[in-house]
This record gives structure tokens, C-alpha cells and sequence, in this order.
């Protein structure tokens, strides 16, 4: 049990960052060009729940396992980001009117690299302080 609370803290810690910078400036013109007033205000409930929570299905899915090696978790991570952010933008793209398929792409490459990196160096982490305790 301390094992899989070091594990998600660490990748919670990793990823969140990570992903805030990336939507917060380096991409942040790109998804206002695109989808413009669909954007909102980031409503911070909710955000911090889809990050409590996709770190649980990374734990779960991705580098939560005895055996998980930093190559398998890097595999499996992409694998995961790929699934989950293809589910969002895919029905994103079914049902509303403005959404574009760059948006598409780039979001769905952005959650592919985002949870292999942010899985893989949590789980590094994770090993890495485990040992030094």
C-alpha cells in the first residue's frame, strides 16, 4: 500500500506540472486559435479531479504493478494516453461544431507523451526513493 501511494504522489507531482506548462503557455495560443470561444475559465473542481483520478488509472493501468520496469511503463503509458485522450477528442470531434481535427492530433500526441514521461519518471522516482529509505 505505501508503494502505490509513493507511486501515484510521485507521478502526480511529475505530470501535473508538465501538463500545465504545456497547456498554460507553450500551447495556449494554438487551442484559443483553434477552438476560441469555446474556451472558458479553468473551473479548478473539476480539474483537480480529472488529475486525482487519471493518475489512479495510471497507477492501476500503467506502473502500479510489481514487475512495472521503466520500459514497460513508458509502452504502456503512451498506450494509456492514447486511449483515454482519444476518447475525449474523438467524441469531441463527433458532437461539437468547432472542434478541428489539429486539435485532435496535437491533443491526442500531447496525452500520449504526457502520461509515458509523467508515468515513467514517477515510477523512477518512486524506485529512487524507495531505495534511499
Amino acid at each position: 500500500m505505501k508503494r502505490y501511494a509513493l507511486i501515484y504522489l510521485t507521478t502526480l507531482i511529475v505530470m501535473v506540472p508538465i501538463d500545465f506548462l504545456f497547456l498554460g503557455t507553450v500551447a495556449k495560443s494554438f487551442f484559443t486559435s483553434q477552438v476560441g470561444d469555446m474556451l472558458g475559465q479553468v473551473r479548478l473542481a473539476p480539474a483537480v479531479l480529472f488529475y486525482l483520478l487519471y493518475v489512479a488509472g495510471i497507477l492501476i493501468f500503467v506502473n502500479g504493478a510489481s514487475g512495472a520496469r521503466w520500459q514497460s511503463t513508458l509502452l504502456y503509458g503512451a498506450l494509456f494516453g492514447l486511449f483515454c485522450y482519444a476518447t475525449f477528442e474523438l467524441t469531441s470531434m463527433s458532437l461539437l461544431k468547432h472542434w478541428t481535427w489539429q486539435v485532435v492530433i496535437v491533443d491526442i500526441a500531447w496525452g500520449m507523451f504526457v502520461t509515458a514521461v509523467g508515468s515513467t519518471l514517477g515510477l523512477i522516482v518512486a524506485n529512487w526513493i524507495e531505495q534511499k529509505v
